[in-house]
């Protein structure tokens, strides 16, 4: 989809539809005032006959209105005027895109960006409507053999703002949503794909041809050779039950000063986990091919950041495998010795994830990182927490995660931190190796969380699970490109600190 910033009257703007609110109780906002005017009052008698009252939900398409140059125009139901806040107005809009998107218009005018968000300014509605309808347009259509609707899709749309003093933080805004939403879209192309296409190789090519595309990227792909040499046996543990050869994918993105520390990103890459001998149900299995989602936010975050070519040195270390039940699958009880030194009881299979992360969190060492942020879909106890709204969120460095928590709330990508206490550790303890890879059933998300910890005492470290947030279920199952956003706004925020 094609987008564009303008301002000017909304009877005037020449489009197959216009889009203007009504807030309850038949209220018409300053933009469907003006069309009202010149309309000779259309829109307030058809309102005066109850068609829509206004209210979230409620949508009504006319056609034909007197006065303007559009060929529709879509009121859209906005609420009450004085609770629209920031979840309102993305709902407002989500509601907007859909229903513009049924009418088979190929181009739309917008001015749902002049509703008043009470503490949001112009960039933030801009962007967040940008990046709202790229997410309710997007389409995998990869392995369908038919191209299904393609002619009938909004193919334009533009976003309106109230005078032409607006336009430089407009165009700002279209920048900045656009980077991060076509990193969104990489990031679920990429999850949405099947576990026999989206194998750790593909994800390795993925990331080479990135950083053959971007002139600041930089790629390097060590196979199971040199992932031995590191003394990497705790993500070759994971990886020994595939015929998969594993990958560890290094990125980097280099737009900082000479000798600036970079920021670390460490995606679980796991493309298909079938939880090896530790076996999963069946029912659902499918959806275990977006256990590499974190990898795929990795990518896109320093896509974005290469796009945007941000003032700073972003890194992202994948270590990339399947999980597999075979002749040669790691076995519960069985004892390896991570890259750090430190030995690892396997009590369970299915926990595999921190097992390939730690040794991407000690190989992160080398960077001399300003901080390191995994991002990885770990535990079902995370959805069982905080259920499909809020990422998990827990760190050894408070800055770090109130950082993190300010960045989701911005991008309405949102996360929710969990206590990392020294009590949770004691659950990990191991009669036979240093540590063991699960903690019981209690606490699951900060047990998991406590064994990453630690692997990641050298520096200043969050940890990001995506379990209940990276993707969704059901009939409409599919990767949503979180936390991307969450990132990407996140490394913004570090431009502008730094």
């Amino acid at each position: 989809m094609d987008f564009s910033i303008k301002s000017g009257n909304p009877e005037k703007q020449r489009s197959a539809c216009l889009i203007v609110g009504v807030t309850e109780t038949r209220k018409l906002t300053p933009s469907a005032r003006a069309v009202d005017d010149s309309s000779g009052k259309h829109l307030s008698n058809v309102l005066r006959r109850g068609d829509m009252d206004g209210k979230i939900g409620q949508s009504l398409l006319l056609h034909g209105v007197p006065g303007t140059l559009a060929d529709r125009v879509l009121l859209i139901g906005c609420g009450r005027e004085r609770d629209i806040n920031e979840r309102q107005y993305r709902t407002i809009t989500e509601n907007a895109m859909r229903a513009v998107s049924a009418t088979g218009a190929g181009d739309a005018v917008s001015y749902l960006p002049d509703l008043n968000v009470k503490g949001r300014d112009h960039y933030w509605k801009l962007r967040q409507a940008l990046e709202i309808a790229s997410h309710v347009g997007y389409e995998f259509r990869e392995f369908k053999s038919r191209k299904k609707g393609a002619g009938r899709s909004l193919k334009r749309l533009t976003l309106m703002v109230p005078s032409r003093r607006e336009l430089p933080v407009g165009e700002q805004a279209m920048r900045d949503g656009l980077a991060i939403s076509r990193a969104v879209k990489l990031t679920r192309d990429l999850a949405n794909r099947p576990a026999n296409v989206c194998t750790p190789t593909h994800l390795a090519g993925h990331a080479q041809t990135l950083a053959r595309t971007h002139r600041n990227l930089r790629c390097k792909v060590l196979d199971r050779p040199a992932i031995e040499k590191l003394g990497m046996h705790s993500f070759l543990s994971v990886a020994q039950g595939s015929q998969e050869p594993p990958k560890l994918i290094v990125l980097e993105y280099r737009g900082g000063r000479k000798g600036a520390k970079p920021i670390l990103l460490v995606g679980k890459g796991v493309t298909f986990d079938s939880g090896g001998i530790s076996i999963k149900p069946a029912q659902a299995m499918d959806e275990m091919k977006f256990d590499m989602c974190g990898a795929a936010a990795v990518l896109g975050a320093i896509a974005a950041a290469a796009d945007l070519r941000l003032p700073l040195d972003v890194v992202g270390v994948i270590p990339a495998t399947e999980n597999m039940p075979g002749g040669r699958a790691t076995k519960p009880g069985d004892i390896f010795t991570s890259m750090s030194g430190q030995t690892v009881e396997v009590l369970n299979t299915d926990a595999e994830g921190r097992l390939i992360l730690c040794d991407a969190l000690t190989y992160a060492e080398r960077f001399n990182p300003a901080a390191v942020i995994d991002i990885a879909t770990l535990t079902g106890a995370c959805v069982v927490a905080l259920g499909h709204h809020a990422t998990g969120l827990l760190a050894n460095h408070a800055p770090l995660a109130r950082s993190l928590l300010d960045a989701g709330e911005n991008s309405a990508d949102r996360a929710w931190q969990l206590p990392l206490w020294e009590e949770y550790q004691k659950q990990l303890d191991s009669p036979f190796a240093d540590i063991a890879n699960v903690g019981g059933r209690d606490a699951g998300t900060i047990t998991a969380a406590c064994f990453l910890s630690r692997f990641a005492e050298k520096y200043h470290w969050a940890h990001l699970d995506i379990a209940g947030t990276a993707w969704t279920t059901g009939k409409n199952k599919g990767a949503t490109g979180r936390p991307v956003p969450l990132l990407v706004q996140y490394l913004i925020d570090q431009c502008a600190a730094r």
